[in-house]
């Protein structure tokens, strides 16, 4: 018979991983106290919720949500889960990144799930090196200016050529207007 505690616990886990649009395991040995808690608060600010699981209790969590099986593979050794339901599907990604550098750490990202996809450590690390959102979006900005811009240029430019043409040949008559 399960354990009221537990029981509590699967059923807040398996409700945030439904809600989850990402969800990224990370090994948190090695970090004292102190960086634990710097480092859910700067997750907070990102509104990343950072929690140490059991693996076991995970798992459990992981059937019950209606996630992929492969999520609970991951689940091995000491695992804290960044749970994020924001647009922003790298936020809990970048934010560990910057933390790591920031203190000169390496908390591995060992996998996590991202919009329903199951992702290894490599897949994490991918979407890390993404750029912000706004990033993204001013570039595809540009890429879509840049065509518009060129057609804009090319329809002014037969009338620039016949503008320049009546001007040599204004000036080839002598610079006055002809009489009529």
């Amino acid at each position: 018979m399960a354990r009221p505690e537990k029981v509590e616990q699967v059923d807040l886990l398996t409700e945030k991983l439904r809600d989850a649009k990402v969800a990224v395991l990370t090994d948190y040995r090695g970090l004292t106290v102190q960086q634990m808690q710097d480092l859910r608060a700067k997750l907070r600010g990102a509104q990343v919720e950072f929690r140490v699981v059991k693996n076991t209790l995970a798992r459990r969590a992981v059937d019950e949500a209606g996630r992929d099986a492969a999520l609970k593979e991951l689940f091995k050794g000491p695992v804290a889960l960044a749970l994020s339901s924001s647009e922003d599907l790298g936020a809990p990604i970048r934010v560990v990144n910057e933390f790591n550098r920031a203190n000169r750490l390496r908390i591995a990202m060992t996998g996590g799930i991202v919009e329903g996809e199951v992702l290894d450590a490599d897949g994490v690390q991918e979407i890390a090196d993404l750029p912000p959102r706004e990033v993204l979006l001013a570039q595809l900005l540009g890429t879509l200016q840049t065509p518009i811009g060129l057609l804009a240029s090319a329809v002014q430019a037969p009338m620039r050529e016949l503008v320049g043409l009546l001007e040599a040949y204004k000036d080839k008559l002598g610079g006055e207007p002809a009489e009529a």
